[in-house]
This record gives structure tokens, C-alpha cells and sequence, in this order.
């Protein structure tokens, strides 16, 4: 199996679920590793934003810097 078809057999699930049990076998383990998130993991998730709380209204930070009446969405 080439590189090629190992990094996408690691990305894409779909190719990787078409290569026949033979194939899925010599496929090393990806180096990424395998991560699991729990509801409670998912549940702290909040867009992009790190300070940490859903209800963050500091339009500084989550605009990169850029207080949030200059960005033009024209």
C-alpha cells in the first residue's frame, strides 16, 4: 500500500471503509491517534472562543482584536 493510500485511508472514512479486511490490516496505526470526546467534553465546546465560558459578549477577543462594530460584512 502506497503512502498515499495509507494518509487517505486515515482521513477518509469512506475510502477507508471500502478497502477490503486485508488491506485495513496492513494499514499501520495512524499517528494522530484515535480521540474520543464525551457529551461532557462536547458540551464545554464554544466556537473557537478560549476564554472558557459560552456566554462570553466580549467582542474583542472573538474578533481577533478587532472590536466587533469595525468589521464590515459588506
Amino acid at each position: 500500500m502506497s503512502n498515499i493510500d495509507i494518509i487517505r485511508a486515515w482521513k477518509d472514512e469512506d475510502y477507508r471503509d471500502s478497502l477490503t479486511d486485508e488491506e485495513k490490516a496492513q494499514l499501520p496505526e495512524n499517528p494522530a491517534g484515535l480521540i474520543e470526546l464525551t457529551d461532557e467534553d462536547m458540551s464545554s465546546v464554544s466556537g473557537g472562543c478560549s476564554c472558557g465560558t459560552s456566554r462570553c459578549s466580549s467582542s474583542v477577543h472573538h474578533f481577533g482584536g478587532i472590536a466587533a462594530e469595525d468589521i464590515s460584512l459588506a
